[in-house]
């Protein structure tokens, strides 16, 4: 036997044997005189016959670019948790995103959880809070003077318009500079 049987030419282009048997039957397949298949001489002929527009080709697979910014995460979440976090610039393993994926997928939960109990509150609706209440203050201490002036006064001996005027200065004078604070909720 000079050449490969039709199973053996098969599994060496990776078509099925039916798919050589109508190659050799349509003519596609350089035959020996023994009836066995020239494998060079067929591979030739059918990369010139085949359109490759209709031929199979292994599925490459779609991988996407994975944003620098994901890869630090995975570092930050591993050197977090005490493990060894991949070198900037060298790629992370499958596992160790596969860890840093489980480490935060157990971090949310366990914030999930706080903010059911009640551990947590959210940050806008705090702000809300504390800016309600700054104002509440802040209106309370304007009005101040003109209430406690008059009383003042009496205890004193002096003039009412005046003890105002001085509380007034100083009120104002202490929530300028209340102003300038900034909550700071992290």
């Amino acid at each position: 036997m000079e050449g490969l049987s039709e199973r053996q030419y098969a599994a060496r282009v990776g078509l099925s044997r039916g798919a050589i048997q109508k190659a050799k039957a349509t003519g596609r397949v350089v035959l020996h005189g023994d009836g066995s298949i020239d494998a060079v001489a067929s591979d030739t002929l059918r990369s010139e016959a085949t359109d490759p527009s209709k031929t199979r080709k292994a599925p490459q697979p779609k991988l996407k670019p994975v944003p620098e910014a994901a890869v630090s995460a995975v570092g930050e979440t591993l050197r977090e948790q005490g493990m060894a976090a991949p070198p900037v610039g060298s790629g992370t393993t499958f596992l160790q995103a596969k860890t840093a994926n489980e480490v935060l997928k157990a971090q949310e939960r366990r914030i999930r959880l706080q903010k059911l109990k009640g551990e947590l509150i959210d940050r806008a609706r705090a702000l809300s809070l504390v800016f309600r209440l700054a104002r509440q203050e802040r209106d309370v201490w304007v009005n101040w003077p003109a209430r406690a002036a008059a009383l003042m006064a009496a205890d004193l001996g002096v003039e009412p318009a005046a003890m105002q005027k001085v509380l007034e200065n100083h009120v104002r004078a202490q929530l300028d500079d209340l102003a300038e604070v900034k909550p700071d909720l992290r």
